[in-house]
C-alpha cells in the first residue's frame, strides 16, 4: 500500500518565509535555521505572538491602520491636526513619518497602490473610505505614497477625485539623500530635488 510522503518540516517552514516581501530562498533557509537554533520556549513565544498579533489587530475604522481597538490611538488623540490627511501605502509608513517628530495630523492607510501588471485595482484599496472621510473640517491631504510608477498614478489618481471637493492636495517633495552625488542621481530625481527646493 502506497503512503504519501510527509511534507519535510524543515522546508515547509523554508517555504513560509519564501511568503515574506524581499525574501528570497537564501534568506528564507537562514531564517529556518535561525528558528530552529532558537531554544523551544522562545520559538514558542514567536509562534504565539504571530498568532496573537493576527488574532487581535484589526483595521481602525477611521484610517485603515492596525490597531486592538475599533479606532486606533492616532484617530482618537484630541491633540492631532485634524485638518490636514496623510494618505500612505502600508501602516509601517506611518511609523516611518511619526519617527520624524515633524507631522501632527492624521492619516489614512490604503493598504497597497494600484497596479494593472500584480492584479491591483483601485477598487481593491481603502480609497472609498478615505472619500467618505473628506468632511468641511478637512483643508489638506498629503498624499505620501512611494516615488515609484505605482506609487505616482495612485496619487495622481486620488488628487483627482480630491480636485472637485475643493480640499488642497499636496505631495511629497522627494529629492537627493543626504551624503549622495549629483553625477549618479537620475533625472527623476533630480527633477523632484529642484522641484521640492527650499529656501536656505
Amino acid at each position: 500500500m502506497f503512503t504519501p510522503q510527509k511534507t519535510d518540516p524543515l522546508e515547509n517552514l523554508v517555504e513560509q518565509f519564501t511568503r515574506f516581501p524581499g525574501i528570497g530562498r537564501k534568506s528564507a533557509v537562514r531564517m529556518a535555521y535561525q528558528v530552529m537554533s532558537m531554544p523551544s520556549e522562545q520559538a514558542m513565544d514567536l509562534a504565539k505572538a504571530i498568532e496573537q498579533a493576527k488574532k487581535d489587530l484589526h483595521r481602525c475604522r477611521i484610517c485603515q491602520d492596525f490597531t486592538t481597538g475599533e479606532v486606533c490611538k492616532i484617530c482618537l488623540s484630541q491633540k492631532r491636526d485634524r485638518s490636514v490627511i496623510c494618505v500612505v501605502e502600508a501602516p509601517r509608513d506611518i511609523k516611518a513619518i511619526e519617527r520624524t517628530h515633524e507631522y501632527n495630523g492624521l492619516y489614512h492607510v490604503l493598504h497597497g497602490v494600484i497596479s494593472p501588471m500584480d492584479g491591483i485595482s483601485a477598487d481593491q484599496l481603502c480609497i472609498k473610505e478615505l472619500l467618505a472621510r473628506l468632511n468641511d473640517t478637512v483643508k489638506e491631504v498629503i498624499m505620501a505614497t512611494s516615488p515609484t510608477v505605482e506609487g505616482e498614478a495612485t496619487a495622481m489618481y486620488i488628487a483627482k477625485l480630491i480636485k472637485p471637493l475643493g480640499i488642497k492636495t499636496t505631495r511629497l517633495a522627494y529629492g537627493l539623500p543626504v551624503g549622495s552625488s549629483l553625477e549618479y542621481a537620475d533625472e527623476t530625481t533630480l527633477y523632484r530635488a529642484m522641484a521640492g527646493r527650499g529656501e536656505l
